[in-house]
């Protein structure tokens, strides 16, 4: 997985992690065992990489991770 990952350098992914959690960014760096994901925002998050299930290319813009408050 971490040499798949790092082939991502500067592409924007989904991922899905245990938990369900789903995380969108830029790939920034791989380092150990840790994933650099850079947000819609500039902030840098790191994901432990044996917690990551999936990881795809992000297709559209508009998605954002998180919860959504119904209007």
């Amino acid at each position: 997985m971490r040499e798949f990952l790092a082939e991502l350098i500067g592409k924007k992914v989904d991922l899905l992690c245990l938990g369900m959690a789903n995380l969108r960014g830029e790939v920034v760096r791989v380092d150990g065992h840790v994933l650099h994901l850079r947000d819609g925002d500039g902030r840098i998050g790191y994901v432990a990489i044996d917690k990551i299930v999936a990881v795809w290319e992000a297709q559209d813009n508009e998605h954002r991770a998180g919860f959504t408050v119904p209007k």
